[in-house]
């Protein structure tokens, strides 16, 4: 049995904080580049084509790994996981920020990619097992939903702000200091594990096939903008990484110490939360990053304009996530509160498929951030759901899945709702449409079949997850029913109380 436990002196609440500060820096990281993009063209050189490697260099590794970062973390400890994916990020951060060539930029955002893998993988698998009471997890998991949902929108305003004020070098040079705190504060305060052994899962051919799979895969999507769906390329590339991530299920079922048991699929909580969580994050690509090109492609906005726009939008996230969804997720159930959430986006992707051309913000675009409070209340229900029926030895590798669908549907989102946007926008102009009409078309139909996305993660939530049941005390249960769940939480309240 794996040896756990936190010292006397260690606060469960500086944990979740450390925690939470590293998942900030990795979504802060994921958008905080964004608006520096033309910056970083103009200063290094950069192609049109090779600037885009600069989000996909980072996607690639980060998406690709936290299977496995998941898993090895359980097998060798998931705080020394933690602890060397937030070395590895600050370090690259430090390279990325003194890159000279877009060489050694690209090799640094891989890098912090990996890094980011490495931390957040093992993230929600540390939290599930230091609150271990319904009530506190759920307060844990808004704390941790709410880095993630606000993130995003923060760290357009601060790149805006950082790339304005000083230069693009400060939105890397920003994570030194807070990486640093984040070792600083994670050596006492994150539980000691010394994990399973490589023994119990070191099963190399599985995470080859794994690793290669996704990271041929993610390549695959983030590329079809520029080949096209029907290309060889595509259509080959996606063929040889099914053929990976079929081999590497087949591989799983009959190793005899797999990397991913695949007993961790047979809940429906689990499969139907990560089901979910892809159609959602798809959807809402079309808000995070579309609504901000529409704002400054076509209503002029600048890029701190832009991120200070979009800052109503991380404010009742926020407010939700952290004041409200825990208590709503307590008294109606995970559920019955993703619900209402998935109901609140479909109405931003509704407003927004309507956006017109020559819009006011207060009317037509404060409505749309109001809105966005819905991801306040679905993600951290869709968080508890994805990690309910983890088991203390498998935290880990729940949580790396959960984070790993996450990136998928980002990855799917750039590329179905993006080559949407494009394709509809360059057949207007080339009939001669204007600019900004072409533009805003070309977005429209993405909200429209993002909107549609919404509409199908509802389905399969309705369809799958099953209503959660009242727990003593008033806490829900995604999955109170399920025998491997009860009795997971039983072994983990029994090893903390040791």
């Amino acid at each position: 049995m794996t040896s756990r436990g936190t010292s006397p002196g260690t606060s469960r609440g500086l944990a979740l904080g450390v925690i939470a500060t590293g998942m900030l820096m990795t979504v802060l990281d994921g958008s905080i580049v964004t608006v520096a993009m033309p910056a970083i063209q103009s200063d290094l050189g950069f192609s049109p084509a090779g600037l885009s490697w600069v989000v996909n260099a980072y996607l690639i590794a980060f998406g690709s790994l936290l299977l496995l970062a998941g898993r090895l973390g359980d097998l060798i400890g998931r705080k020394r996981m933690f602890l060397a994916g937030t070395a590895v990020f600050t370090a690259a951060s430090l390279l990325a920020g003194l890159a000279t060539t877009p060489a050694v930029l690209i090799a640094a955002r891989f890098l912090q990619g990996a890094g980011s893998a490495m931390a957040s993988a093992v993230s929600l698998g540390i939290l599930v097992t230091l609150f271990t009471e319904a009530r506190e997890r759920a307060k844990a998991i808004a704390v941790f939903s709410f880095t993630g949902a606000a993130g995003a929108s923060l760290g357009q305003v601060l790149g805006g702000v950082l790339t304005d004020a000083l230069d693009w070098h400060w939105i890397f040079y920003i994570n030194l200091p807070i990486g640093l705190a984040a070792l600083a504060a994670a050596v006492p305060a994150l539980p000691r594990d010394r994990g399973r052994g490589l023994a119990a899962g070191a099963d190399v051919i599985g995470a080859l096939l794994v690793t290669g799979g996704l990271m041929l895969g993610i390549y695959t999507v983030v590329k079809v903008e520029e080949y096209g769906w029907s290309s060889t390329p595509t259509l080959g590339l996606g063929a040889l990484s099914l053929a990976l991530l079929a081999g590497f299920v087949v591989r799983q079922a009959t190793a005899a110490q797999p990397l991913m048991p695949l007993r961790i699929l047979r809940s429906r909580s689990v499969v139907g939360a990560n089901l979910v969580q892809v159609l959602m994050v798809a959807a809402l690509f079309s808000f995070q990053v579309l609504v901000a090109l529409y704002l400054q492609k076509v209503l002029g906005y600048g890029a701190a304009a832009t991120g200070l726009a979009m800052l109503p939008a991380a404010a009742v996230i926020g407010a939700v996530s952290l004041g409200v969804s825990a208590r709503l997720n307590a008294r109606f159930g995970e559920r019955t509160v993703l619900l209402a959430g998935l109901t609140l986006l479909l109405g931003v992707l509704g407003l927004l498929a309507r956006v017109p051309v020559q819009a006011d913000y207060v009317t037509d675009l404060l409505p749309v951030m109001l809105l966005a409070a819905g991801f306040g209340l679905a993600l951290p229900a869709l968080t508890t759901l994805g990690m309910s029926d983890a088991s203390e030895d498998d935290a880990g590798l729940a949580s790396g899945l959960f984070n790993t669908t996450q990136q998928i549907g980002m990855a799917l989102g750039v590329a179905v709702l993006s080559t949407l946007a494009a394709s509809r926008t360059e057949g207007l102009l080339t009939a001669g449409t204007p600019q900004a009409e072409a533009l805003t078309s070309g977005y429209r139909l993405a909200f429209t079949v993002g909107a549609g996305l919404i509409v199908a993660a509802f389905a399969v939530a309705v369809l799958v997850l099953r209503p959660g049941r009242q727990a003593p005390g008033g806490a829900s249960s995604a999955a109170g029913s399920s025998p491997e769940y009860s009795t997971s939480r039983r072994e983990t309240a029994r090893v903390s109380a040791t």
